[in-house]
């Protein structure tokens, strides 16, 4: 695709395969070249609407704090609830090593 107007080509998505180092298919470039040209058009379709007097936002709908107070409430026992993990240690649970830092 030379300018913006050209169509997507299967040469286009066998360059930008090349570029990107994937070794696709005969079956894979066709089936991307659709798909791709269906992606641009999209693009294409949103960077012709017209945006002026819309200002910019980070999410579509207003958004408000949905957490609760942090308030203390009756709960479990510590005690009760370590005594029946299977491995606890200074009062908390103990689980397997996850990562290999020391």
């Amino acid at each position: 695709m030379t300018d913006g107007s050209a169509a997507l080509t299967r040469a286009d998505v066998e360059h930008v395969a090349r570029l990107a180092r994937l070794a696709l298919t005969d079956d894979e470039v066709d089936r991307l070249t659709g798909e791709l040209a269906a992606v641009l058009e999209h693009a294409a379709d949103v960077a012709a609407l017209d945006l002026d007097g819309v200002p910019p936002t980070a999410h579509p709908l207003p958004l408000r704090n949905v957490l609760r107070a942090d308030e203390v409430r009756p709960s479990l026992d510590r005690d009760e609830v370590l005594a029946a993990a299977p491995a606890a240690e200074d009062g908390r649970f103990r689980v397997p090593r996850i990562l290999d830092a020391p």
